[in-house]
C-alpha cells in the first residue's frame, strides 16, 4: 500500500481504495465532528478522540456538544456502519492512523487574549504518538506564523521526527461547519511541496474545490481576513439595524427592497466567531498594527447580546410589567458557547426567571437557566417568548396555543426576524424584535 505523503489520485478514487486508510480526528467540537463525517462519507476510516472524557462519551453515542441534529444523524449513521469510532486514547488513535487532523482553536481568555494550551496540550500528546510517513493536518484556525512556527516546532521535538522529511504537516482551516462538503471550499497549505501535494490529493477526495496556496503565511492571513470581513459586514447589518428600529422602519423590508434578504444581511447576536477574530487582533497587536475596524467590528457585534436584554425589557415594559420576577422562555441551543447563555446569564443577573427551550438538549447543557426538551414546558406561565434560533423547527410555532399557556398580557422578542410584527400582535403579543422598527410600538 502506498504511502499517504506519496499518494496519487488514481489510488485514492474509490471508496474500496480509501477504505485502506485512517484518519484520526482530535478534537470533537464543531470543526472535528464536520472532518469525520466529510472522511467517513468519503469511504475513509475514522476515529475521533478528545482529551474532554464526557464529550468522548457523548460523541461515542452520536450526539455532539453543539446539538446539530444534521451532523448527529450522519455521526449516528457512521458510527453504526463502523466506518466512525471514538475513543478517549489519543496516542493509541494517532499512533495507527495515516493521517492526522487536529481540529482544536485556541480559546479566548476574559482578558480578551488567545490562551493556546488545550491546543498545545493535544498537539504534544499527537508528538509524541506520531510515526513516520503520517500526514498531520491542522484543520483550525490559525493565528499568523502558528503552523511553520510553533505547531512544527512541538511536533518535532516531541516526536523526534522531522517535519517534510519523516511527516507531513499541511494547514487546512474551516470557517463554517454549515456548507455541504460538495459545495465546501478549502485552501491548503504546508511546510513543504510533499505534505502540499499529498494534503490536496487527499482533500479532493471530500470537495473538488481545493485551491492550494504555496506560502503558509498568506494562508493563515487569508482565513484571518475572510473571517474579518465577515465579521465586520455582520457589524454593518447590527448597526443599521438598530438603526432602523429607532427610524420606525423594519430593515427586513429594506432588505427586500435591496433584493438582499439572505443570511449574510440578516442581523445576529451570535457569538460563533468571537474566538477565531480575537486571533487576528492580538496578531495585529504584536506586531504594533493598528486595525481599527476589526476591533470596533468585535465590539459590535458583541454588544448585540446586551441590545437583546434591552429589547426584552422593552417588550416587558409594554406588558406593565419588569424582567425583575419576569418569567423569560429562550428558544435557542443550550450550548455553553453559544449567545443564549449569554443572554440568559444577563438577564438572570436583572432578577429574571429563564427555562430554555431546546428539542435536542441534554440536562447538564447549560449551567444557567432551566433547561428544557418540551416547548409546552418552557413557555407555560412565561412572561415573555425571546426567540434567538433560526432553525426551521421554529418556522411553524403555533403563537395562539402559545398564547394560551402564558401568562398575560405577553411578549414575544424576535431576534432572528422569524415573526412579522403584525402576525405575533394578532395574536395579542406585545412584539419587539431586532430590527424591526414599527410605530406600533
Amino acid at each position: 500500500m502506498p504511502t499517504i505523503l506519496h499518494l496519487k489520485p488514481i489510488e485514492v478514487d474509490t471508496d474500496a481504495k480509501r477504505s485502506k486508510y485512517s484518519v484520526a480526528i482530535v478534537g470533537c467540537g464543531h470543526k472535528g465532528i464536520f472532518y469525520a463525517n466529510a472522511f467517513a462519507d468519503a469511504g475513509f476510516n475514522v476515529v475521533c478522540t478528545d482529551a474532554d472524557a464526557t464529550v468522548v462519551k457523548k460523541v461515542a453515542k452520536g450526539k455532539t456538544a453543539f446539538a446539530n441534529p444534521a451532523a448527529e444523524a450522519k455521526l449516528k449513521k457512521h458510527i453504526a456502519n463502523e466506518k466512525i469510532n471514538v475513543t478517549g486514547e489519543l496516542k493509541k488513535a494517532v499512533s495507527q492512523s495515516d493521517i492526522v487532523v487536529v481540529a482544536i482553536n485556541a480559546k479566548v481568555n476574559q482578558q480578551k487574549k488567545n490562551d493556546y494550551t488545550g491546543l498545545l496540550n493535544a498537539c504534544k500528546h499527537v508528538g509524541a504518538a506520531l510515526h513516520q510517513e503520517v500526514l498531520v493536518v491542522y484543520g483550525g484556525v490559525a493565528g499568523l506564523g502558528f503552523v511553520e512556527g510553533t505547531l512544527k516546532e512541538l511536533l518535532e521535538n516531541t516526536s523526534a521526527l522531522k517535519a517534510g522529511m519523516d511527516f507531513g504537516l499541511a494547514y487546512c482551516p474551516i470557517i463554517s461547519t454549515e456548507t455541504q462538503t460538495s459545495k465546501l471550499e478549502l485552501n491548503v497549505s504546508a511546510t513543504d511541496e510533499t505534505s502540499l501535494q499529498a494534503a490536496a490529493t487527499l482533500l479532493k477526495t471530500l470537495t473538488p474545490n481545493v485551491r492550494l496556496i504555496g506560502d503558509l503565511k498568506t494562508a493563515e492571513a487569508a482565513t484571518l481576513f475572510a473571517l474579518a470581513k465577515q465579521d465586520t459586514t455582520t457589524a454593518l447589518t447590527n448597526e443599521l439595524a438598530v438603526f432602523c428600529e429607532n427610524a420606525k422602519i423594519d430593515y427586513y423590508k429594506v432588505l427586500d427592497a435591496l433584493n438582499l434578504n439572505t443570511a449574510g444581511f440578516k442581523p445576529t447576536i451570535a457569538q460563533e466567531q468571537t474566538q477565531e477574530a480575537y486571533l487576528l487582533l492580538e496578531g495585529a497587536d504584536n506586531l504594533n498594527a493598528k486595525l481599527r475596524l476589526p476591533a470596533l467590528a468585535r465590539q459590535i457585534n458583541e454588544d448585540m447580546v446586551k441590545h437583546a436584554v434591552n429589547l426584552t425589557q422593552e417588550a416587558l415594559r409594554g406588558c406593565g410589567k419588569t424582567l425583575r420576577r419576569g418569567r423569560v422562555a429562550v428558544l435557542g441551543p443550550a450550548d455553553p458557547a453559544s449567545a443564549t447563555c449569554v443572554y440568559v446569564k444577563l438577564i438572570e443577573q436583572k432578577g429574571a426567571k429563564v427555562t430554555v427551550y431546546d428539542p435536542q438538549a441534554k440536562k447538564e447543557s447549560m449551567d444557567t437557566g432551566t433547561v428544557k426538551t418540551g416547548l409546552s414546558d418552557a413557555v407555560e406561565g412565561a412572561d415573555c417568548i425571546t426567540l434567538l434560533s433560526d432553525e426551521e423547527q421554529f418556522n411553524h410555532l403555533n403563537l395562539k396555543k402559545l398564547k394560551s399557556i402564558m401568562k398575560s398580557p405577553s411578549a414575544i422578542v424576535d431576534i432572528v426576524g422569524k415573526f412579522e410584527p403584525s402576525q405575533a400582535e394578532t395574536e395579542g403579543f406585545i412584539y419587539a424584535g431586532l430590527g424591526r422598527g414599527t410605530d406600533r410600538k
